[in-house]
């Protein structure tokens, strides 16, 4: 019984480790203070995690205006652990540079328990301000 909890143990170690690799191996992918990093940074808050608070630190004009309406709307509805949220996997398909601005264009596909799947275009776009990017608009579509 004691070996049988021992190896337990190092299980979870082991899973705890492979899952704190592969969250800084994810964030030193793209740094925070460039184009991607933010809509990378924006994607993972607002469609993976599903948590439009935390997605606000990245957003900016009408960005942070669309944000902080579907904030209010959904006011009182709680996401947590035990909502099953959906498994959302997205790649970046296009990019266009402006001259103060990048548009980013992801293919997400997103799979909804006992839901199936379906695919999104996410349209993103970061505008630097100073020296920070922040996510200026953003919108998604079929």
């Amino acid at each position: 019984m004691t070996s049988r909890r021992f190896f337990l143990l190092d299980r979870c170690a082991e899973l705890l480790f492979i899952a704190a690799f592969a969250s800084i191996v994810a964030t030193g992918c793209h740094p925070a203070n460039n184009a991607r990093g933010v809509a990378d940074r924006f994607i993972d808050q607002y469609y993976v995690a599903i948590d439009l608070k935390a997605a606000e630190p990245f957003c900016t004009g009408l960005a942070l205006d669309k944000l902080r309406r579907e904030i209010q709307m959904i006011d009182g509805q709680k996401i947590d652990a035990s909502t099953h949220k959906p498994v959302v996997h997205y790649k970046l398909t296009a990019e266009r540079d402006g001259a103060d601005h990048v548009e980013f264009l992801f293919r997400a596909t997103i799979d909804v328990p006992d839901g199936g799947a379906f695919n999104r275009n996410l349209l993103i776009t970061a505008r630097k301000t100073a020296d920070t990017w922040k996510v200026s608009n953003f919108d998604d579509y079929e």
